[in-house]
C-alpha cells in the first residue's frame, strides 16, 4: 500500500506538468497578439495554422475566430480551420463562439469557463480561454484545461 501511495504521488506532478496554467496561456495570447501586431493578419493565421512552437505547447494553443464565427485558426485542432463556431456548444449546452463574441461588444479582451476535449488527453476537461480582439472582426484565443476534480 505504501510503494502505491508513493508511487501515485510521484506521478501526479509529472502529469501536471504536461499540462500548461492559466498563466501560460494568457501570456502564449499576449505574444500571439504582438506577432498578430508584428507581421500582419495572413502570416499570423498561417504561422498559428502552422501548430508548431510557439503556437502550440502541451496543451495549449492559440485559435482565432471571426465575428461571423469562422474559425481562421486553429493550432490544437487544425481540422476546424474554415469551420464555424455558430455549432460549438460545450457538454453543458454553451455556445463557446456566442459567448466570445458577446463578452467582446463589452470590451476587447475577457475569458470564459466551458468545457472542451483536451487535445493531449482526449477527455472532455474544464477550461478556461482568454481571449483579445485583434481586429474589427478578430479575436484570439488561448486556453488552459484544469485537472478533473475527483
Amino acid at each position: 500500500m505504501k510503494k502505491l501511495l508513493i508511487l501515485a504521488l510521484l506521478t501526479v506532478p509529472a502529469f501536471a506538468a504536461t499540462r500548461g496554467t492559466p498563466a501560460e496561456a494568457k501570456a502564449m495570447l499576449a505574444k500571439a497578439v504582438a506577432h498578430y501586431k508584428k507581421v500582419g493578419r495572413t502570416q499570423a493565421i498561417a504561422d498559428f495554422n502552422s501548430g508548431s512552437s510557439p503556437w502550440k505547447d502541451r496543451d495549449l494553443y492559440v485559435w482565432c475566430t471571426t465575428s461571423d464565427g469562422v474559425i481562421r485558426a486553429n493550432a490544437g485542432f487544425p481540422t476546424f480551420v474554415g469551420s464555424s463556431t455558430a455549432t460549438w456548444k460545450d457538454v453543458t449546452g454553451k455556445s463557446l463562439g456566442k459567448a466570445t463574441w458577446d463578452a467582446l461588444k463589452k470590451r476587447n479582451n475577457g475569458s470564459i469557463q466551458y468545457q472542451w476535449i483536451n487535445p493531449v488527453t482526449r477527455k472532455m476537461e474544464p477550461k478556461i480561454s482568454f481571449f483579445e480582439k485583434v481586429a474589427n472582426d478578430l479575436a484570439c484565443s488561448v486556453g488552459a484545461y484544469n485537472a478533473p476534480r475527483q
